[in-house]
């Protein structure tokens, strides 16, 4: 199955930002490796065209397995809803949501500029930033508009702060659980002595995909998730 899907995928080409190019639905499979046990993630990319527009919903859902799962036994679930513009992916929801915690949210007011995050029970509202997105959107952002050469600046919110961020471009040759990839890295630029980290890298031969992801988070909880599995339709909207 996994070589029948990287097959399938290698098959592709890049695809315009054309509405009736678009794919209806990609789902990526992944594998995780923490520093305390391992798990399993599952993301679908859904896109719908209504009214001339292009509607694109992101859903990922990560899961212990194993021994992890006593550890962490909830799921994280993960969400990014918006609009697909010449310029990449245009959020007006995003939350994130760790087992029965209230989920962090971002909603996008873009008509007056405003960015509302809702975190444990605080409201914030902060000036909302040309081209802001979500962790979830900034992923696959760049299936739909062109990588910069060198770097990419970009207000990025995780549902409960906002901040600019710098990530530097390079070019790596990717091994995966299905096969070899050519791939774009982009690497998270931190404060000296910080311990936060991420990287991402974006399978170029393969609709600039994320195919895998390092971070270390704010709970120092080191992360790496690579692709085992793709699939993609393409199926007219009815």
């Amino acid at each position: 199955m996994k070589c029948a899907a990287l097959l399938f995928l290698l098959g592709l080409l890049s695809f315009p930002v054309v509405a009736t190019d678009l794919p209806s639905r990609i789902e990526i499979k992944y594998a995780v490796t923490t520093d305390i046990g391992e798990g399993e993630i599952d993301e679908v990319m859904e896109i719908k065209h209504v009214d001339g527009k292009a509607h694109y919903s992101i859903n990922s859902e990560a899961q212990a397995t194993g021994m992890y799962k006593l550890i962490e036994p909830n799921s994280i679930m993960r969400h990014s809803e918006g609009f697909i513009t010449k310029h990449g992916l245009r959020p007006m929801r995003a939350y994130e949501k760790r087992g029965k915690k209230q989920p962090s949210v971002a909603e996008f007011d873009w008509n007056n500029h405003i960015i509302t995050l809702n975190h444990q029970g605080h409201h914030a509202k902060e000036k909302l930033p040309d081209g802001t997105l979500d962790r979830l959107s900034l992923s696959y952002n760049y299936m739909f508009t062109e990588l910069p050469k060198h770097h990419v600046d970009r207000y990025v919110t995780n549902g409960h702060n906002l901040r600019l961020t710098r990530y530097t471009i390079s070019k790596e040759t990717l091994n995966t659980p299905i096969g070899k990839m050519e791939t774009m890295v982009l690497t998270r630029q931190e404060e000296k002595h910080s311990k936060l980290k991420r990287k991402i890298w974006l399978a170029l031969n393969n609709h600039m995909l994320p195919v895998r992801i390092v971070s270390v988070e704010d709970n120092g909880r080191e992360i790496d998730k690579i692709v085992t599995e793709v699939n993609i339709s393409y199926k007219p909207d009815h």
